[in-house]
């Protein structure tokens, strides 16, 4: 009876306690969902999808990778507001941040009459005393003012041709706004003529390094026109201006649009200048080519505002007064017309009296003809010889009675026409002067036009054929850098600059190739190139490294002893590492000692090798290698 009791009892307890652990875990299981499912909640209202919740009885666990640091905490200071902060177990991570761009390297250069001022970012790396140093260098000694901040980041590649140009640009232009990047230079500036704008331009485009953008945005002040001149000539050579003239950019284009429409082919020069006499030159100049194109030939002359309109021999005498009396009653206020329709020429006039003033491509001057007196001819002798060469200058003009008293006039005139062009003639006569030639200026017949106006008269007729020759002016006719790059290497073409054996002295037959080279560097001005040296593979790979950059700088110090702006021109040595023949053999060890001249530009990307390259590479290797003890010739060889 009493173990019935014992076993009762025990087995009640035992109940009670499995009825207990069974309350505890739902109990425990309902806290760990709850726990869950609130921190969850509030999670996801703030946005952190990217986090997981966990728990382990009271335990809560967040896991995931948070965006950065600062989400991570938030999530952790979420789930805290929920539960007992000290319930929260961190296994969040932080995602890796993506590594920081470097900066945008740019300096900004102001110069003005005070000095200049840099301003911008630039690397640590970058010399700044040696900056404004080379500053001062390029402007003459003008005060800098450095703004600059750095950054310790690499330089990109382009950033120090980009910075070597800016300078060479800031040296020619006193008053500037020069942008430097690694990408683009960007030069404003403005200068004192449209001569100087242009050769500035040419020179900054032919010398901007590969790969950097140059923006050029240059002004000059418009010239002053005196007198302000147009001619438009109608013949048998077709229809041309003789010389033009606009006061605005918007006059310019309704003058060619006349041009156009009166039989102009082509593209022709105009310029925009002051000193225009009325506000409706365009207005004039439109009418007065319409009526010149209506006739069907002649010329047509504004100088200032007196227009001389000239037809063609031959013209309907109906035809010629009802066009000029429309001209008359079109032409704005202040404008003056003087028409002449002149007769046929008579047959049995005795011939004319004529002064030639002859121009030869070799630079050689003639005069001939017709001479007032001998004192006339001294005089017209000396502005020859003025204007060209003492010894170029040869006279056989006789002394003739019964001249014009314009003469004089007319002779020296002759002469300072044809120093207008590179080679040609001028003819005066008692009432009208011919010039014919070539020039390297394109203002050259603008030029010559406003001269005979301007001494002869707006009404004198003349007749005007200057060609502009692209090859004869100074500034276009340089060749480019990669014409240049030709030339020197056609000129190496089965020759090679050749040195004394294992020495960097420049034998006889160099000395004379270099010559040729030294003249065509000069015609191509400032270029950036380099003078790579060469060996072959025999000897030490430093010996020959060492030995190929002496004999590129032997070939600098040879070229400046020509007198060669060499400041464009870096000499590196490559020794035996860039072959271009087979070194096994002496003919390829002999094409390898080389002299080469080269553009400077970015490296190409490197090509992929093939396996079967590489292993060629790996044999030439070994098969090219010299035991230690030849080392001596081979160097003397090379």
């Amino acid at each position: 009876m009493r173990l019935s009791i014992i076993f009762a009892s025990v087995g009640a307890f035992a109940g009670a306690a499995a009825l207990s652990v069974l309350a505890a875990g739902f109990a425990v299981s309902a806290i760990e969902d709850g726990s869950r499912r609130a921190v969850r909640d509030a999670l996801d209202a703030q946005g952190m999808v990217w986090a997981e919740v966990g728990t382990d009885g009271l335990q809560v666990f967040l896991a995931g990778t948070a965006p950065d640091e600062a989400a991570r905490f938030a999530a952790l200071s979420v789930a805290g507001q929920v539960v007992d902060a000290t319930r929260v177990i961190d296994q969040t991570v932080v995602e890796e941040a993506e590594p920081l761009a470097p900066p945008q390297f740019a300096i900004e250069i102001l110069r003005n009459e005070r000095g200049i001022s840099l301003i911008g970012l630039v690397p640590a790396g970058l010399d700044r005393q040696k900056l404004i140093e080379d500053i001062a260098q390029a402007t003459d000694g003008a005060p800098v003012a450095d703004l600059l901040d750095a950054a310790d980041y690499p330089a990109p590649e382009t950033w120090q041709p980009a910075l070597r140009h800016a300078l060479h640009a800031l040296g020619s232009l006193p008053r500037s706004k020069i942008s430097v990047s690694a990408e683009r230079v960007s030069v404003t500036a403005m200068v004192d003529s449209a001569e100087e704008k242009r050769n500035i331009e040419v020179d900054l485009t032919r010398r901007s390094p590969e790969g950097v953008r140059l923006a050029l945005d240059i002004s000059a002040p418009r010239p002053v026109v005196t007198p302000f001149t147009l001619r438009f000539v109608i013949d048998g050579r077709g229809a041309r201006f003789d010389a033009c003239s606009a006061d605005t950019e918007e006059a310019r284009d309704r003058i060619l649009r006349a041009a156009a429409r009166a039989g102009l082919e082509g593209r022709a020069e105009c310029v925009v200048g002051m000193g225009v006499p009325s506000p409706h030159w365009a207005r004039a100049a439109e009418l007065a080519i319409d009526a010149l194109a209506r006739l069907g030939g002649g010329s047509v002359t504004l100088t200032d505002a007196d227009i001389s309109l000239l037809a063609q021999p031959g013209t309907e005498q109906a035809l010629f007064d009802d066009v000029v009396g429309g001209l008359e009653g079109a032409l704005p206020e202040v404008f003056a017309l003087d028409a002449t329709l002149p007769q046929p020429p008579d047959e049995s006039t005795p011939a004319v009296p004529e002064f030639i003033a002859t121009l030869s491509p070799e630079g050689q001057v003639l005069l001939r003809g017709r001479i007032g007196s001998a004192q006339m001819r001294d005089t017209a002798t000396s502005l020859a010889q003025a204007r060209f060469a003492v010894d170029a200058v040869h006279v056989t003009a006789r002394v003739a009675e019964g001249l014009p008293e314009d003469w004089p006039t007319r002779v020296l005139l002759a002469i300072e026409a044809l120093s207008n062009l590179n080679s040609g003639a001028v003819t005066v006569m008692p009432d009208s002067a011919v010039v014919r030639g070539k020039s390297g200026r394109k203002d050259a017949a603008t030029a010559i036009a406003q001269l005979l106006v301007d001494r002869l008269g707006s009404g004198a007729p003349f007749d005007l054929d200057v060609t502009y020759v692209e090859q004869l002016d100074p500034v276009a006719a340089l060749p480019t850098p990669e014409e240049c790059e030709a030339r020197i290497a056609a000129v190496q073409g089965d020759r090679k600059i050749g040195f004394e054996p294992g020495s960097a002295r420049i034998d006889g037959a160099g000395a004379t190739i270099l010559d040729e080279i030294a003249e065509i560097l000069k015609e191509c001005g400032e270029i950036r190139m380099e003078v790579a040296g060469h060996t072959d593979s025999q000897g030490r790979e430093e010996m020959n490294a060492q030995l190929s950059l002496e004999r590129a700088r032997a070939v600098l110090d040879e070229l400046r002893l020509r007198r060669v702006l060499t400041s464009g021109l870096e000499a590196k040595g490559y020794g035996e590492s860039r072959p271009i023949a087979d070194n096994d053999t002496e003919e390829g060890r002999e094409t390898n000692r080389r002299i080469e001249f080269r553009l400077i530009r970015p490296d190409p990307a490197p090509e992929e090798q093939t396996g079967l390259e590489s292993v060629e590479d790996t044999g030439d290797k070994e098969g090219g290698k010299e035991e230690a003890g030849q080392d001596s010739t081979a160097d003397e060889q090379n």
